[in-house]
């Protein structure tokens, strides 16, 4: 059987399992992902500074997590058979049987052609294109083909999460400026010492589920140097719009921080023993704690991953609030 034809293979639901429900659905569409891509989208279409209805600002920005939400229940559809392998992904509805494969791939082409269309229709032709491209990326490029191949998966497939600032810019300005693409850049650059930090302490996760991440390939050793230097990038980068007059002093704080604490939690993940990974077998047996509860050996990966999320977070809202509090750029 070729890679696709298993990746369309329909997962085995376990016995037993109740009927789905609305929440199983929405569950599909990833919505603490699509929160993200809504606020980086949000931002970009701010800062694009250009008048917009706030009608079309509103299905604008519906479009994108609607496609993102597409994109999601596409993902959740191929990945079933991993995920049913992994403690972090088995409760998903499509591993847990809930929803069969075929109805989450059904509701992520409704949910992906509508977006586009409707983005197309009412907003402009570049944000419909840019959004399809995003959707096609993360679900043909990132799932059916580098996800299951290359310990680079997160470093290509980082692009399709890195577009939705760009998306919400063309959605207000029907363009795509250098700005733009430094936003995307910064999430780009950001992603894989996010994911791969995650991936540290979860390592026989993706053992079980055959997917190479960067510990499992490379080594983890390897991984925090690429950690560390990935965040030595991010750094500088982070504090980029604040010289290109995009942010103004705010912002640069906030980055100059941020980029700062990456680092040095980056060195202390460098220095440290931290978490090596584990066979596949200790996948099913372990009594491994949660996401964010780990053993003490995982803190520095932990403490890395969850300093990532607040950084970009953090960076995203200094900017947008400039923008809406009107303070000006620290460069014009």
């Amino acid at each position: 059987m070729s890679t696709l034809e298993a990746l369309a293979a329909p997962v085995a639901a376990p016995a037993n399992v109740r009927a789905a429900r609305a929440g199983d659905y929405l569950a599909l569409l990833k919505p603490r992902v699509m929160s993200l891509v809504v606020f980086t989208a949000v931002t970009g279409l701010i800062c694009a500074g250009r008048p917009m209805d706030p009608w079309l600002a509103a299905v604008a920005i519906l479009c994108i997590a609607v496609g993102a939400g597409g994109a999601g229940a596409l993902n959740m559809a191929y990945d079933g058979d991993i995920d049913a392998l992994m403690r972090r992904t088995r409760r998903r509805p499509v591993p847990s049987g809930r929803v069969q494969a075929a109805d989450a791939r059904a509701l992520g082409v409704t949910l992906s052609l509508f977006a586009v269309t409707i983005m197309g229709l009412a907003i402009n032709v570049l944000a419909a294109v840019l959004l399809a491209f995003t959707i096609i990326f993360y679900v043909a490029v990132y799932t059916l083909w580098l996800k299951r191949r290359t310990p680079q998966n997160i470093v290509i497939g980082g692009l399709a999460g890195a577009l939705p600032p760009l998306v919400g810019w063309a959605a207000a300005s029907g363009t795509a400026p250098l700005n733009a693409w430094l936003l995307v850049a910064i999430i780009f650059v950001w992603t894989p010492p996010h994911f791969w930090a995650l991936s540290l302490y979860t390592c026989e996760d993706y053992a079980a589920a055959g997917v190479p991440m960067m510990p499992l390939v490379k080594g983890v050793a390897s991984t925090r140097r690429q950690i560390l230097a990935y965040c030595l990038v991010l750094a500088p980068l982070g504090v980029a719009p604040a010289v290109t007059g995009l942010a103004g002093p705010i912002y640069a704080a906030v980055a100059s921080l941020g980029g700062a604490a990456l680092i040095v939690l980056a060195i202390r993940l460098l220095v440290g023993q931290g978490p090596a990974p584990a066979p596949a077998a200790a996948s099913s047996t372990s009594a491994k704690t949660t996401l964010y509860t780990v053993d003490a050996g995982a803190r520095p990966a932990r403490d890395l991953f969850v300093l990532s999320l607040v950084y970009l977070f953090a960076l995203f809202a200094a900017l947008l609030g400039e923008k809406l509090a009107g303070v000006a750029p620290l460069v014009r």
